[in-house]
Formats: C-alpha cells, sequence, structure tokens
C-alpha cells in the first residue's frame, strides 16, 4: 500500500517504521525538508522524503501526524481545500489536548474538523489512544494481550484500508463507529494521558472482559 505521512515527528517515525518494516511504501512529508530526509533514512525499507504536497498525492492512506495547532496549516500545505486528498483515506491521530488535560478546540471533534477542511477525502480516527513508545515495540501490546486500536469512520473502504494498516502490525482493529464518535476517543485519550502522566493505570478503572454484554449503569 502506499502510505504518505504528513508530520516528521514521533508518531510519523514509530507507525512510519512499523509500516515500512512491513512491506508498504512510505513517503514522508514535512515543512523541513531536512527533518523530513533524516526520518525516511531512520525509518528504511525504502522510504523515501518529501514535502506535504508530495506525501498527500503519494498515499492512498494519508497519516496526518502533527500537532493539533498544525493541522490547518498542514491541510493547507496538502492543498487539501482544493480536493488534493479527495477519494484519498486521511488517518487522523491527532490528539487535541489543552491544559490540564482537557479536550481543547470546538464543538467539532479534531478529526471532523480535518474532514470539513478536506471535502472528498475519508475521515478514520485512529492511533491516537497509545504514545509513540507504543506503538515502536513489535509487536505493541496492551499488558499481556495484542493491543486493540478504536476506529471511528464512515466509509467502509477506508476503514477496510485501515484495519489491514492496524493488522500488519500486530494490533486488532476495533469497530468505534461513525466519525461522529471521534469526539469520544479524543476525550478517552485526554483521560488516559491525563492519569498516566499522573502515574496512575487508566485500565484499573474499566470493567472486566468478563462482564462483556453487562448493561453499564446509566446513573439509576
Amino acid at each position: 500500500m502506499r502510505i504518505g505521512i504528513i508530520g516528521t515527528g514521533h508518531m510519523a517515525d514509530a507507525l512510519g517504521g512499523q509500516w515500512a518494516a512491513a512491506g508498504h511504501d512510505v513517503l514522508v512529508g514535512g515543512r523541513d525538508r531536512g527533518r523530513a530526509d533524516a526520518l525516511a533514512r531512520r525509518i528504511g525499507h525504502g522510504a523515501r522524503a518529501g514535502g506535504v504536497g508530495d506525501a498527500a498525492r503519494h498515499g492512498e492512506v494519508v497519516l496526518l501526524a502533527v500537532p493539533y495547532a498544525g493541522v490547518g496549516d498542514a491541510l493547507r500545505r496538502a492543498g487539501a481545500a482544493s480536493g488534493a486528498l479527495a477519494g484519498r483515506v486521511l488517518v487522523d491521530c491527532v490528539n487535541p489536548i489543552g491544559p490540564g488535560f482537557t479536550v481543547a478546540g470546538g464543538a467539532r471533534s479534531a478529526a471532523e474538523e480535518a474532514a470539513q477542511a478536506a471535502p472528498g477525502a475519508h475521515v478514520v480516527k485512529a492511533f491516537n489512544l497509545c504514545p509513540d513508545g507504543v506503538w515502536r515495540m513489535r509487536p505493541p501490546v496492551g499488558g499481556d494481550r495484542p493491543l486493540g486500536v478504536p476506529l471511528c469512520g464512515d466509509d467502509a473502504g477506508a476503514l477496510a484500508a485501515v484495519r489491514r494498516l492496524v493488522t500488519d502490525i500486530g494490533c486488532v482493529p476495533m469497530d468505534a463507529g461513525p466519525l461522529a464518535r471521534a469526539g469520544v476517543l479524543e476525550a478517552t485519550a485526554a483521560f488516559v494521558i491525563g492519569m498516566v502522566a499522573t502515574g496512575m493505570d487508566p485500565t484499573a478503572a474499566l470493567p472486566p472482559l468478563a462482564l462483556a454484554g453487562t448493561p453499564v449503569p446509566q446513573g439509576e
């Protein structure tokens, strides 16, 4: 699969390295060509570098891996407003986290904002719940089991493509609903990151799998 990566930071490095090692054709695009070149060399496995627009044009799947504050500029450089990403799968791993581990942004999720800024793109929210160190593991694991990766999206073909990228790195895709539920994933990330940052285990707050299917109390 041809994968374009917009961004040259830790998530671009971790996921790009996994996908290139799995045999995918990876092109890293960034504002700073020197950083993009350095990242492509570090990823290896035939990965190449270019500008943000090059990554958008290269990818059947395009990973958006920039800080939330830089999303608008990145999509502008990609030519999203003029339809450069139309028909492509745009994977959004961005977390709009504000001070005190709150969810930043407006009424829409970051993923919905990206979809609005990139008309015609098939946006899938994924890979946002864990830091880059987890994605560098081969394979990534959650405790003593393969890591689950929740996906939110509306297009069946796009979801199928991202499920393949999840399984190719040894993880398990999890259906988390339509793109309208991406805000739930982003809020979950804020909760999880805040717990981990303060030394707490967020998984300790979750019910055991043995209770799967049991109704959760709604406050009654």
